[in-house]
């Protein structure tokens, strides 16, 4: 009986291994997620190999360029993400009793909205809530939701309105034309829709798209759409070459030799909110609350 006991024990799989599984899928490679979880590459590797012993099967195909998923690691992320997701669940739920937050708030942000919007909230949460430990990525509006649904994060920044999340209002982002210094368009003291028509179009592919597009199809304009940026510095480098005009949020924009900002017309606002997971932690909750909570006195 001991032995059958003793067998089990060295079968059966650790929390560790769970996290250390989800860094490497995660993070695309060892050495990465041995940085992220501030463990040693062999400590990653034994874990790795660990959890592919007690499974029976290969979780990843070794590459030069890193690693990726197998068919069987594929099945296994998700169970291996609900599994952490649920004992952090208990932890802090089970810590809450005693009155405080604990544990990890998992947060995304547009990156536009975190210098302005988000950081001033976590300065209040981190002092109200010196116990968890925050954890922010930043990425589209489109890979938010989606980390919303896998339970990647557990709370992110989304525009509103937005069906079927619990949300609470953050703050707005007034949209701006953004056009080559020295350029025709540059000389207005406001451009509107129709003008940027009239020349070369960098569209941003973070969401704010999402915002000034229903506004143009209403005015009967439509651009000439000749680049897609992922990133807005990227989107400002093409302006800034003189290859064309844009539209971006115009909070927190950095500014850039060869480019021009000024008022669009009419006037459009992206409205922002933070939504949480319908499986969201109490320090989510809590961060959720402190938002809606700061908006109300405003």
């Amino acid at each position: 009986m001991e032995d059958c006991v003793s067998g089990m024990e060295d079968s059966m799989t650790t929390l560790t291994q769970l996290e250390t599984f989800l860094a490497v899928s995660d993070h695309g490679g060892f050495t990465a997620a041995s940085h992220r979880l501030g463990l040693s590459q062999p400590a990653v590797s034994r874990a790795i190999t660990a959890l592919e012993r007690d499974l029976g099967l290969s979780l990843f195909v070794r590459r030069r360029d890193g690693v990726v998923l197998t068919e069987a690691g594929s099945v296994a992320v998700a169970h291996a993400r609900e599994a952490v997701r649920h004992m952090a669940l208990m932890r802090t739920e089970t810590a809450a009793l005693a009155g405080d937050a604990t544990g990890t708030l998992s947060l995304a942000s547009i990156p536009t909205a975190t210098a302005t919007l988000i950081a001033p909230e976590l300065r209040t949460f981190a002092r109200r809530h010196p116990a968890v430990t925050i954890r922010l990525l930043e990425g589209s509006e489109q890979e938010i939701r989606d980390w919303l649904d896998q339970g990647a994060v557990e709370a992110g920044v989304v525009s509103l309105p937005a069906k079927g999340l619990d949300v609470a209002a953050l703050g707005d982002q007034e949209m701006v034309a953004v056009v080559p210094d020295g350029s025709w368009l540059a000389a207005k003291d406001a451009v509107g829709y129709a003008d940027l028509a009239k020349e070369p179009f960098v569209r941003g592919t973070g969401g704010a798209a999402d915002v000034f597009m229903p506004v143009a199809r209403k005015a009967g304009v439509r651009f000439d759409l000749a680049f897609e940026a992922r990133e807005i510095a990227a989107a400002l480098e093409i302006v800034a070459a003189g290859l064309g005009v844009s539209i971006l949020p115009g909070a927190g924009l950095p500014e850039l030799p060869g480019v021009a900002v000024r008022p669009l017309v009419p006037r459009t606002v992206r409205h922002l909110g933070v939504a949480v997971s319908a499986s969201a932690s109490v320090a989510a909750r809590a961060f959720l609350k402190q938002v809606a909570e700061r908006m109300d006195v405003l």
